[in-house]
């Protein structure tokens, strides 16, 4: 189970206009293989009289579902060299669609593989890249009289606060990587001398733009 993968921060559109073509990428995340299909299908629906719509995604956090689509472009001129960026850029759960209005010059095989390569490179760098971090939420149950302490130490640390929940006791719920969960746990029991309880809970995803 991977600890962090990078994918697209948001959905975006890019175009660029090559020897008179205009190649227009669209972009966005997709987790299962439905999710990429679908959009896909929405953008050839959108541009039903665009000479090409060709596609590629990662599906999964060890890429067990890649496809690449030419839609009539000569083999391995479109979607390979589309499918070939997102796995330089290690990204993972996306999908990629440009589509293509033929400005009425050829570009021949090797102008057709940069002129795709370069679309959803300018696209990617255009929506930008995130790192989706693995964490783990863990509840930090205290009395009232230990609540400025905890969490005015809590945000001048390395985690994230997530939320408080204010009930008979006070419950702080803080984002914290997988492999540091005993760390926190020991950390929060020195800090509290052994007052607070802390818990487990579900597993998220925080994300960090990359530069």
């Amino acid at each position: 189970m991977l600890t962090s993968y990078y994918t697209v921060k948001q959905p975006g559109t890019h175009e660029i206009v090559i020897q008179k073509s205009r190649f227009i990428t669209f972009v966005r995340r997709a987790y299962t293989e439905e999710e990429a299909q679908s959009f896909i299908e929405e953008v050839k629906k959108e541009h039903k009289n665009a000479n090409h719509n060709c596609s590629a995604y990662l599906i999964g956090e060890q890429d067990h579902i890649q496809k690449a689509n030419d839609d009539g472009e000569p083999s391995g001129t479109a979607g390979v060299p589309m499918l070939d960026v997102l796995k330089k850029q290690k990204l993972k759960n996306t999908v990629v669609v440009v589509t293509r209005y033929f400005g009425g010059i050829k570009l021949g095989a090797g102008g057709l593989i940069r002129a795709y390569g370069s679309s959803v490179t300018e696209a990617i760098t255009a929506v930008g890249v995130v790192e989706r971090i693995r964490t783990q939420i863990m509840t930090v149950t205290a009395d009232y009289t230990l609540l400025g302490k905890i969490e005015n130490d809590i945000r001048r640390s390395s985690y994230q606060l997530k939320d408080i929940r204010y009930e008979e006791n006070v419950h702080i719920d803080t984002y914290v990587a997988a492999a540091e969960t005993e760390t926190f746990t020991a950390w929060i029991t020195e800090l509290s001398n052994g007052q607070a309880e802390v818990k487990e809970g579900n597993t998220a995803f925080l994300e960090r733009t990359l530069e």
